[in-house]
């Protein structure tokens, strides 16, 4: 399925991103707090997006702020800003972005990067719904709904006293997790395919047409440690590369090829001889990652195409943290 948003379209066939958005719809007329979770590249943005698309703020604006963006110096005067001759240049007023988001969302992405002094402050925010700008000693009230991002393990920076406990429980009323593209390879396909149609129509190569099969299964092998954003390169270089009319495992980035060379069958033994478990292991993986590509996650087709239980299939995906 293609979910368009305002920051983006949602590209997905996984049952663990078409339940996350199946929680984004059935939250989105709240104003409770949402917290995203997951890898850098899974698509955090996009579906805070699609939460602020689908309720009743959508006219209103979804601002973002990085946390981890900003200097610690700055960081409070762009979520809260300032009053005239707060600090020396402040020769106005200026409005943070909790005021620009009024009546919207306020989309807070690396939220574990916040300095301590400053978590207070945003706990605050939600506590009470207001707010003071730098230098200010009035107290300005807001209706914003927060939505946090990280792809840091709060829980782990809870326990070493990087983040304040109350302030992860305020953040985490609603737990929205983007796991990695590597678990669900059965989306590479779906996305390479949205990204070919993106970059050839923005590049002006309307004579690519598609992938090989060669190309296709190099990119479902890849563990893609960069995600979607990492896949989104690589199919822009490859558009741009590609001779025409399909893209060739040649036309990938090296990295790619390797990850897809890494799975080929070893038929004949080496003089300096192999790692049989590891070749078996790799071999199995694969052809349990094709399955489970093919049939968009389905584990009791997938078993039938290998011919396992699906305890046996089931057992096997967790051991090998596909």
């Amino acid at each position: 399925m293609t979910r368009t948003t305002s920051r983006g379209e949602i590209v997905c066939e996984h049952e663990s991103i078409l339940n996350v958005l199946a929680v984004v719809d059935r939250i989105a007329a709240s104003s409770c707090t949402v917290l995203v979770t997951g890898e850098s590249g899974t698509g955090k943005e996009l579906v805070v997006a699609a939460l602020h698309d689908a309720s009743p703020r959508a006219t209103a604006p979804l601002v973002t702020i990085n946390c981890g963006a900003i200097p610690e110096n700055l960081l409070e005067t762009e979520l809260f800003g300032h009053a005239k001759g707060s600090f020396t240049g402040a020769h106005a007023a200026r409005q943070g972005r909790v005021g620009a988001a009024e009546g919207g969302t306020l989309f807070l992405d690396e939220v574990g990067e916040l300095p301590l002094q400053l978590q207070v402050k945003i706990l605050r925010l939600l506590q009470q719904r207001e707010y003071s700008p730098v230098g200010d000693t009035r107290v300005l009230k807001c209706d914003v709904r927060i939505v946090a991002a990280t792809n840091r393990d709060l829980d782990e920076e809870v326990a070493r006293g990087r983040f304040r406990e109350d302030l992860f429980y305020r953040l985490n009323v609603i737990h929205l997790h983007l796991p990695p593209l590597r678990e669900r390879s059965g989306d590479v396909m779906h996305l390479a395919e949205h990204f070919r149609k993106i970059h050839a129509e923005r590049s002006g190569r309307t004579d690519i047409l598609g992938f090989t099969p060669e190309a296709m299964e190099m990119l479902k092998s890849s563990d893609w440690p960069g995600n979607i954003r990492a896949l989104e390169n690589a199919i822009e270089r490859a558009v741009l590369l590609a001779r025409g009319p399909h893209i060739l495992p040649t036309d990938l980035p090296d990295r790619v090829r390797r990850a897809g060379a890494s799975t080929e069958v070893v038929t004949d033994l080496p003089l300096d001889g192999i790692d049989l478990r590891s070749v078996v292991d790799t071999y199995e993986t694969n052809l349990i990652k094709q399955a489970l590509a093919r049939t968009n996650g389905n584990k009791n087709r997938a078993a039938q195409l290998l011919g396992l239980n699906r305890t046996t299939l089931v057992d096997m995906v967790r051991r090998k943290g596909l």
